[in-house]
């Protein structure tokens, strides 16, 4: 089941407008975030959930790494920026609630990717606003 889910982000991938590329990883980190609530409330397949998991995180990361690449500077040219600024606020929502429901020994799985989509919605944020980021 993996494997169609890494033809997605592969799709993105291939995408040579970066903006469009932000867009289609964002989709596919919202497409693989319900396959891991399904793999782990459904099926009870944490080898599953886990991978879906991982493929939103990456997910998440190509989309930041797609629009900095475009070379834009968010607070002058923000509507990419600001489109995956708000659905990286709503993922960190999301995977938070999908944390809270969990069982408190499967937690630790997603709060690092809860926290890794955290920061680049940070860091978003900042650049929307011409703040200086951390490193």
């Amino acid at each position: 089941m993996a494997l169609p889910l890494r033809a997605d982000l592969s799709a993105a991938m291939a995408e040579k407008n970066l903006e469009k590329r932000a867009a289609k990883a964002l989709d596919n980190a919202y497409l693989v975030l319900g396959t891991a609530q399904e793999s782990y409330f459904k099926k009870s397949d944490l080898g599953a959930t886990q991978a879906a998991l991982q493929e939103l995180n990456e997910s998440v990361a190509l989309a930041y790494k797609s629009l900095i690449d475009t070379g834009k500077n968010p607070s002058k040219h923000s509507k990419q920026f600001k489109k995956a600024e708000i659905r990286t606020r709503e993922l960190v929502r999301q995977l938070t609630d999908f944390r809270d429901r969990m069982s408190a020994l499967d937690r630790d799985q997603i709060e690092q990717v809860r926290a890794a989509v955290q920061k680049i919605h940070d860091q978003l944020l900042a650049g929307i606003m011409g703040l200086k980021q951390k490193q």
